[in-house]
């Protein structure tokens, strides 16, 4: 595959200067969603993006509307980071000394949660206990400092040792590189400047190193990176923060593919976001405030928006967060994290991806239409998605979001079988896991 241009690090002093965080989905400046993110001044925390400990931070972001009921799907196994750890056994994991995990048990495996502020809040620690949760996103205001978010993923891993559910949490942020870093330093620079590095893949290797090293110093596990968008026009959504790799898609599979492998080598899951693409989106496009809808044609949205993804599941990544823009030419109706045809047609069958898929922040403007959380949750749920990112820094958020999924599991309205697979998808990758 050729090399091109990518994403780059905007200078450490964008990052003091900005101060805000977006999320997973949202370019610097942001408030919204868990998928896009930007760097912040050290120790300041952004609204939509997890966030790491000093000096820069990010905030994701996320957008959907209705929903189709997705056909049923085959369990899929998770990649695991770590082949020596126990995998679960039974169902989801099933809890030790009881006959299985109880509806609510298995909607909170679905569910990643985030709260506000540098400590967590007692709440958060008691659902962990009760095997309620999934995992939990970090952002800028969660972060003083590294040693300060090392004491708090301690009091975080020690609540799951006491809950019913045997495998480590899922403790995430946004380390993209540039302006999108929830935690002081590597990798600093931005996807646009390694792709034009003299030695673009070297430059990867290093970026995904670097942020593995760093994610696994404060005890974190999952970092929602490498962005795989493949931007169309200069300085539109996905080029102008720098968070592209290349216009060209054999660049960014290259590259992305280089930061997957070389990141996960550290015990750090990689996540390629954001399928099946945001590299057509116009500069003032963001699902975090509101809906967006991309026009690109079947084959450039296969051969050149996707393109990226089957070099990435080659290389065992860990998980795919899907975009909450809609794309008539897969699914007119509805965003790509609510399309079964999106999730399990091109996705699964198409792309061959078996590992765990991550919707971006459920509070995103994209989804505005969909309703509640809840209402939000369970579509996602029937669209195929495992994770649900619930980044509103509300712990609320995620209790509402695993109580509607726990009814619809108890009501028939998601079929249990299907359920119990995405459970044991996500439980095999957190047993991979440090």
């Amino acid at each position: 595959m050729s090399l091109r241009t990518g994403w780059v690090v905007t200078a450490l002093a964008l990052l003091l200067a900005s101060g805000t965080v977006t999320s997973c989905g949202s370019p610097p400046g942001s408030d919204t969603g868990t998928a896009r993110t930007t760097a912040a001044p050290t120790g300041t925390g952004s609204p939509a993006a997890p966030d790491g400990s000093a000096p820069a931070a990010t905030t994701p972001t996320a957008t959907t509307t209705a929903t189709p009921a997705p056909s049923p799907t085959p369990s899929r196994g998770a990649p695991t980071l770590n082949p020596t750890a126990p995998r679960p056994t039974g169902t989801a994991g099933s809890d030790e000394g009881t006959d299985g995990p109880t509806p609510a048990q298995l909607a909170g495996r679905r569910v990643v949660y985030s709260y506000p502020g540098l400590t967590p809040p007692p709440a958060l620690l008691a659902d962990i206990r009760a095997g309620l949760a999934a995992g939990v996103i970090f952002f800028g205001e969660n972060v003083s400092s590294p040693e300060q978010l090392r004491s708090v993923v301690r009091q975080l891993r020690e609540a799951q040792q006491q809950s019913p559910v045997q495998a480590p949490l899922l403790l995430m942020t946004d380390q993209e590189g540039g302006l999108v870093r929830r935690l002081p330093g590597a990798p600093e620079l931005s996807a646009r400047r390694i792709g034009q590095a003299a030695d673009p893949v070297a430059a990867a290797t290093e970026a995904g190193t670097g942020a593995g090293t760093n994610l696994a110093g404060v005890g974190l596990n999952v970092n929602l990176a490498p962005v795989l968008d493949v931007y169309d026009v200069p300085g539109n959504f996905a080029d102008r923060a720098e968070r592209s790799f290349s216009s060209d898609p054999d660049v960014v599979a290259a590259l992305g593919t280089a930061f997957i492998k070389a990141q996960q080598r550290t015990g750090v899951a990689a996540t390629a976001k954001h399928f099946p693409g945001l590299g057509t989106a116009p500069a003032n496009s963001n699902t975090d405030t509101g809906p967006v809808t991309l026009p690109a044609g079947l084959s450039r949205l296969r051969d050149v928006d996707e393109a990226p993804y089957p070099d990435a599941v080659a290389a065992d990544v860990g998980l795919v967060m899907l975009s909450w823009a809609v794309y008539p030419a897969l699914d007119p109706d509805h965003p790509a994290g609510l399309s079964a045809t999106v999730v399990e047609r091109e996705l699964r069958e198409r792309i061959g991806f078996e590992g765990v898929t991550i919707t971006d922040a459920l509070e995103a403007g994209a989804l505005q239409a969909v309703g509640t959380t809840g209402q939000r949750a369970v579509a996602a749920a029937l669209a195929g998605m495992d994770l649900l990112l619930c980044s509103a820094r509300d712990t609320g958020q995620g209790e509402q979001a695993a109580a509607a999924l726990a009814e619809a599991l108890t009501s028939g309205r998601l079929d249990r079988d299907e359920f119990t697979a995405a459970a044991d998808r996500v439980t095999a990758l957190r047993s991979g896991l440090g």
